[in-house]
């Protein structure tokens, strides 16, 4: 790419920040007793947030009731680079009582049960709250606990995972004390969240240890329960190629199962094995960095919300719920096939606010979402492949250049321009995924 399109894309994505930059008075009130609201939603990560403060701009005071028990607010997508050492855990958190708008109500609880039927969520402190409308937004949850003796290795400095606040700044200590050995990056068979993770602080990792002189002192392993290395083939093709250019070995339909802290194995589960039990296969490790499987919150998973494996059952193209009309989702809690992004919540953000308008109205769902993602690849410090695509895992680029190669632009765009959008355009209802501005730089997308 030349160096005056790289400038001028830097320009316009930086503008594009400095444009969601409005004044916002963010002070929702604290509920302090029973509830009804026309629109309740369940839960304040970034699809709860984005949803709540463009409702109550429309419905009014009052009417926008927020249950959400964390205090805590992160972007997630700097947890890559607060592993890589390029960010810190502070970077990432925002109090969630200065997220939500004036005019929102704000449940400092859990949802505890849903009551579809009765359009009512009680909270774990016993709280009913009752709702015309509900917006699921729990997101997922991380289950450490269901990768035998994880929970324990975590706690004991022996494994590291980026998947956590909790973890997270323990990551680029343990990549920058290795010196040799065998270093395993895992990913589960299982849906979660942003799907090239990963393999992002691998890539990371593997660079640093070049800068330290020792890479050649250290196997590099890749070891997932997919199929590939990325849903979508043109980017899965040059992911390949990467791992393989840099000597990382991929191993795949394996899947972590237990960590042994005491002589420091890892056991895997060959998925497509035919044996009962299944085939395992244990790995020495020095460097562990452990993703385990993931899956909506007990309380969303275990109610009549829910398909046959835990997730929200909506309709995928107007995120309405496939038995119960006046409820919505968005984001990670959903059975829709697509990658579990902040990308992804900022497309259906617009679709979701279109379609209930409508059903708040009496009217036809005519907003459609088109499974619209996007996963910014980490392959290196400096260097990042965007990936971006559709319900097909058809490319949906926005950009005019090969978005499949390694890219600096693409890394600064990453680092410095994607959080103030989050921040100052996203969870303000400002700003709903780059279509717009696809239609002036890119307009086929490929």
């Amino acid at each position: 790419m030349h160096c005056a399109t790289s400038s001028r894309i830097l320009t316009i994505a930086g503008r594009l920040g400095q444009a969601c930059l409005r004044p916002l008075h963010l002070a929702a009130t604290l509920s302090k007793g029973a509830d009804s609201f026309k629109v309740v939603v369940v839960g304040g990560g970034s699809g709860g947030v984005t949803t709540a403060n463009k409702l109550v701009k429309i419905l009014g005071p009052g009417q926008v009731g927020v249950i959400e028990p964390s205090e805590d607010h992160y972007y997630q997508p700097f947890f890559t680079l607060i592993g890589g050492g390029v960010k810190k855990l502070k970077d990432s958190r925002r109090a969630t009582a200065d997220l939500l708008a004036d005019g929102c109500t704000w449940i400092p609880e859990s949802a505890a049960e849903f009551d579809p039927g009765s359009n009512r969520v009680v909270t774990d402190k016993g709280r009913e709250v009752k709702y015309d409308f509900l917006v699921v937004a729990t997101g997922i949850v991380v289950n450490f606990d269901q990768v035998k003796g994880l929970p324990e290795a975590l706690e004991a400095g022996v494994v590291c995972s980026n998947y956590s606040p909790r973890y997270v700044e323990r990551t680029y200590p343990s990549i920058n004390a290795l010196r040799e050995g065998t270093a395993i990056f895992t990913q589960p068979l299982t849906p979660i969240k942003c799907g090239g993770a990963p393999q992002k602080i691998m890539y990371l990792a593997e660079s640093r240890w070049r800068t330290n002189k020792v890479r050649q002192n250290i196997d590099v392993k890749f070891i997932t329960g997919q199929g590939a290395m990325f849903s979508v083939k043109k980017y899965s093709d040059a992911l390949s190629d990467i791992a393989q250019s840099r000597g990382i070995q991929t191993t795949f339909r394996t899947e972590l199962i237990e960590v042994k802290v005491d002589s420091r194995e890892a056991v895997f589960r060959l998925v497509d094995s035919d044996t009962v039990p299944k085939a395992t296969v244990t790995h020495k490790f020095d460097f562990l960095h452990a993703v385990p499987r993931m899956s909506t919150p007990p309380a969303l998973r275990t109610s009549d919300l829910v398909d046959e494996v835990g997730y929200l059952d909506v309709n995928k193209v107007t995120l309405q719920h496939c038995r119960h009309d006046n409820v919505f989702g968005i984001g990670d809690c959903l059975n829709i096939p697509s990658n579990k992004t902040a990308a992804a919540v900022a497309s259906q953000s617009g679709t979701l606010l279109r379609n209930l308008k409508s059903a708040l109205a009496g009217e036809p769902l005519t907003a459609v979402y088109d499974g619209y993602t996007a996963c910014p690849l980490t392959t290196d410090y400096g260097k990042l492949i965007l990936a971006e695509f559709d319900y097909n895992c058809v490319p949906l680029e926005t950009f005019p250049f090969d978005q499949s190669k390694e890219s600096r632009v693409m890394w600064y765009l990453k680092k410095d321009i994607m959080a103030p959008i989050y921040w100052n355009g996203l969870l303000k209802g400002l700003w709903e995924g780059p279509g717009k501005i696809r239609k002036i730089l890119n307009p086929t997308g490929r």
